[in-house]
């Protein structure tokens, strides 16, 4: 350390900053805070969620507090839906199961809305997207949900809204989205309202921000407008989401199986798909399901 409190190396140059000096933080904002820090007490869930207050939603409620004209603070309302216990990998009964999973118990789990402040930058980018949604004139209702959980920010949005709001988190010199690493797909089952989802997540490379996106559909109406106009990487995501699920992406431009064969029939991940999986025959010889195997203890 000199005279003048400049720290320098061993050979008298003058030493890089640290990590903890002031400003120092982030690459295009001053204010920016690096991914995974530590971000909302909403977040918390399972035992921690019973501390304060946020468990899980019951199924059948509105999960967000609305204004007098029944518009949710971050624009909308959703229904929680219902939690149940997962029993199985198969829903193996009375059989040999060799694959392990039939003694698997998971709880159900719905994760709380939000509410301010989030912690960390997702306030700041609530405000941010808000302001950008309302100069394109997408209405508030859009934004159906927030929930921050497990240090993640996820927006539950409207399908009709979803290619206007990709190309505005894409387009805002504010939002600067320039990239979807993902498009995936989630079956709840057979008994969950809306079971289908569509998840999206994108990701800023200029502010180091990730963001998820997330489209609740009804298996009947298993339609939601393709992205691939916004985001091109999402061509083959919406492909293999469409072959998994059965989700239909209205405006693909060739929206075709990506990973089973083209007369292929039905949609392997959905939970109505037959349990286990079908036989595998190799060299004359038929292997059957897993939960239709016979035990060897």
């Amino acid at each position: 350390m000199s005279d003048s409190g400049e720290r320098k190396t061993t050979d008298g140059r003058p030493a890089a900053p640290s990590d903890d000096t002031p400003g120092t933080e982030g690459t295009s904002k001053e204010s920016a805070e690096r991914t995974g820090g530590p971000h909302s007490s909403a977040q918390e869930s399972g035992a921690d969620a019973a501390e304060t207050g946020m468990g899980p939603g019951r199924g059948g409620e509105v999960e967000q507090t609305t204004d007098q004209d029944g518009t949710a603070p971050e624009g909308g309302t959703r229904t929680a839906p219902a939690a149940r216990d997962r029993q199985g990998m198969f829903g193996v009964r009375g059989s040999g199961d060799t694959s392990g999973f039939g003694g698997l118990r998971l709880p159900g789990y719905a994760p709380a809305p939000a509410e301010r402040p989030y912690g960390g930058w997702f306030d700041e980018f609530a405000d941010e997207f808000a302001e950008a949604l309302l100069e394109r004139g997408i209405p508030r209702g859009a934004v159906e949900q927030v929930t921050v959980d497990r240090g993640e920010i996820t927006f539950y949005v409207q399908r009709e809204h979803i290619v206007e709001m990709c190309r505005t988190l894409r387009d805002d010199p504010a939002l600067r989205y320039e990239l979807c690493s993902s498009v995936s797909g989630v079956d709840y089952g057979a008994d969950v309202d809306r079971r289908l989802h569509v998840v999206y997540h994108l990701l800023s490379m200029t502010f180091r921000r990730r963001i998820r996106l997330e489209v609740v559909l009804d298996v009947d109406d298993a339609h939601v407008p393709s992205i691939v106009e916004v985001y091109p990487t999402a061509d083959w995501h919406e492909r293999e989401t469409w072959d998994m699920f059965g989700v239909i992406f209205d405006g693909h431009p060739a929206l075709t199986r990506i990973l089973m064969p083209d007369d292929w029939e039905g949609h392997p991940q959905r939970k109505d798909y037959p349990l286990g999986g079908i036989p595998v025959e190799y060299k004359g010889a038929e292997i059957p399901p897993p939960d239709e195997r016979r035990a060897y203890s």
